[in-house]
C-alpha cells in the first residue's frame, strides 16, 4: 500500500513561511540584543565579573534596569547595557503580537474573512491584556 501525503496549498505554504520567518527573526534579534546588552554591561562595569556582591546587586529585584519606555530610550542613548537588554525583552514580547498582526494581513490577502476575524479577536485580546497589565 502506498502512503499518500496530503498536498499543502501554495498559499498555506506561503503563510507558514512568512510566519516562521517573523518568529525566527524576532527571537533571534531579541537574543542578539540581550546578549549585546549583557556584554555592554560587563564591559562598562568590569567589577561584575570579579565581585559576587556587585553581580547580586545587579540581579536583585528593583535593580537599575529601566522600567519605562522613556528610561529605555534614555538608556539606549547613553549606551547602557541594561537598556539594551530591556529592548531585547520588549522585542521578544512584541514578536508574537507581530506574528498575529501579520497573520491578519495574510488572511485578508487570501480573502479568508473567517480566519482574519478570529485572528483580529486574538490580537484585540492580546492588546487588551497589555493595557490591563499596564494599568494594574
Amino acid at each position: 500500500m502506498a502512503v499518500t501525503t496530503p498536498t499543502v496549498p501554495r498559499s498555506m505554504r506561503k503563510l507558514e513561511l512568512v510566519l516562521s520567518t517573523v518568529l525566527r527573526a524576532g527571537v533571534l534579534s531579541s537574543l542578539a540584543l540581550v546578549l549585546a546588552g549583557t556584554l555592554v554591561t560587563f564591559i562598562h562595569q568590569p567589577g561584575l565579573v570579579s565581585s559576587p556582591d556587585e553581580l547580586a546587586r545587579l540581579t536583585q529585584p528593583g535593580a537599575s534596569f529601566p522600567h519605562t519606555l522613556r528610561d529605555v530610550v534614555t538608556g539606549l542613548a547613553d549606551l547602557r547595557g541594561q537598556a539594551i537588554v530591556v529592548l531585547g525583552l520588549l522585542l521578544l514580547i512584541a514578536t508574537p503580537v507581530t506574528r498575529v498582526t501579520v497573520s491578519i494581513l495574510l488572511f485578508m490577502e487570501e480573502n479568508d474573512r473567517v480566519y482574519a476575524g478570529i485572528t483580529t479577536v486574538v490580537l484585540a485580546l492580546l492588546v487588551l491584556g497589555f493595557v490591563i497589565g499596564a494599568a494594574g
